[in-house]
């Protein structure tokens, strides 16, 4: 790569080339079947290879890494041209959920293009970035283009289901090549949201609340399905499942959502004091519109029960039954969560954590928030940015662990009635053409100015 720097907002090295293989690399990657079913059924292998046949064709040197055959990673580095700066990872998972081809107008593997949308399994969740990347990545070294500091892109294995094969996996045994990384950028974030009245939204997101899935376990004494039983394991765990099911966690607001908040009455005109003691956070998210659904989830801990498993015939009361929760945690939330569960569960259901994750914060008044803020607006002045705590979360729990403060920034402009959350595993998952196309851009003026 030529040593020429071009992070001054200069002329931008995208070019009708890069805005043709964005859509191209989407839809080829969309063809890898990559479905993740959790427990190890995944090769992501196929499309670690793409990705890094098309970042070598761009002057890097990726590596491919695994912990498990097939289950493939990828990680380059671009130099930078101050050797002093800090380093950016730019990250993205190459693994999506089951799709049943039944269910969908086209066949979810297929990348059609079809009246300016790509179609398929990923096209949102998360190949349109991963996509958007290599896009970049190309047009720079045809235009010369060389970054202010070291970008460490890596593609990821497992994000759909433990992140043990993926980003766990190289924050754990290959930390050094992430070494200087101190931010990163990746899914969920930067997308438009159309908030009525013709006001446009771009949620950036700084904080993640943390997994706790649970594993609930009853015990009891088995026996005839036709005699009195005080100490039914069904009835027990039933009863715990119903108490979690029903509660009513407390309002806790994090800097982020509070930030969130106080830039969304704004807009709207409503006039609040997002630090006072009397505020009351649900009653102004009743007064939002459909901005409400950005930070609704995120104001309280959350814990849905989602399994159970209990008997083997209907006559016979079982010893033991399970059942799993899928519980959220906010940051600073999460001795509330414990306590909570040990209550709602009870003397007669043990609880353990069958998979957990800590909750992330990134700063919203950082230089950086600041440019990804200016690259949103450079090519949508009409847009509000705001920031934005995601209910679920990302790699960037696995990248924390080295220090590396992450946002969710994957740039897209939609167009009106776009259900962008609907998109994330459900059924007909498409991206238009010129959402693409946008996000090039402003991944590219973001990327260039970091």
């Amino acid at each position: 790569m030529a040593e020429v720097s071009r992070h001054d907002g200069g002329t931008s090295p995208i070019d009708a080339r890069a805005l043709d293989e964005v859509v191209t690399f989407t839809s080829e990657l969309i063809r890898i079947d990559t479905t993740n079913r959790g427990g190890g059924d995944c090769r992501e292998r196929p499309a670690a290879e793409y990705t890094a046949e098309r970042l070598a064709a761009a002057g890097l040197e990726p590596v491919l890494l695994e912990r498990t055959p097939g289950r493939a990673n990828v990680v380059a580095r671009i130099a930078g041209a101050d050797p002093t700066a800090d380093a950016l990872l730019v990250h993205g998972h190459l693994d999506v959920v089951p799709a049943d081809p039944a269910d969908w107008s086209v066949d979810p593997f297929s990348g059609e293009v079809r009246d300016g949308v790509v179609w398929g399994r990923g096209a949102v969740d998360m190949k349109n970035m991963d996509a958007m990347i290599l896009s970049v990545v190309r047009a720079w070294a045809r235009a010369g283009v060389r970054p202010r500091r070291d970008i460490v892109i890596a593609y990821t294995a497992d994000e759909e289901d433990s992140a043990a094969d993926g980003a766990g996996f190289l924050a754990a045994e290959h930390a050094g090549l992430f070494e200087g990384c101190t931010e990163g950028i990746s899914e969920s974030g930067a997308f438009s949201f159309h908030a009525g009245g013709g006001m446009t939204l771009y949620p950036v997101a700084a904080g993640e609340r943390g997994t706790a899935w649970i594993k609930l376990t009853a015990r009891g004494r088995a026996g005839h399905g036709s005699k009195v039983n005080r100490a039914n394991a069904v009835s027990r765990l039933a009863a715990a499942v119903a108490r979690i099911g029903d509660h009513r966690w407390p309002l806790r607001l994090t800097p982020t959502v509070r930030a969130a908040l106080a830039e969304m009455a704004a807009l709207h005109g409503i006039d609040a004091d997002v630090h006072a003691e009397d505020f009351d956070a649900d009653a102004l998210v009743a007064k939002l519109g459909p901005a409400a659904s950005l930070v609704e989830p995120v104001l309280r801990n959350s814990a849905n029960p989602t399994m159970l498993d209990a008997g083997y015939k209907v006559n016979v009361i079982p010893e033991h039954a399970t059942a799993y929760v899928d519980g959220r945690m906010l940051p600073g939330a999460e001795d509330e969560f414990h306590d909570t569960m040990d209550r709602l569960t009870g003397p007669d259901v043990e609880w353990e954590f069958h998979h957990r994750e800590r909750p992330l914060q990134a700063p919203v008044d950082s230089p950086t928030y600041d440019k990804l803020r200016a690259a949103i607006e450079r090519f949508d002045p009409d847009g509000h940015v705001v920031p934005y705590c995601m209910s679920g979360g990302t790699d960037a729990k696995q990248f924390s662990r080295l220090g590396i403060t992450g946002y969710g920034f994957s740039p897209l402009k939609l167009p009106v009635g776009y259900d962008y959350a609907a998109m994330f595993h459900g059924v007909d998952e498409r991206v238009p053409v010129e959402a693409l196309h946008f996000g090039v851009e402003v991944l590219d003026h973001y990327l260039r100015s970091a």
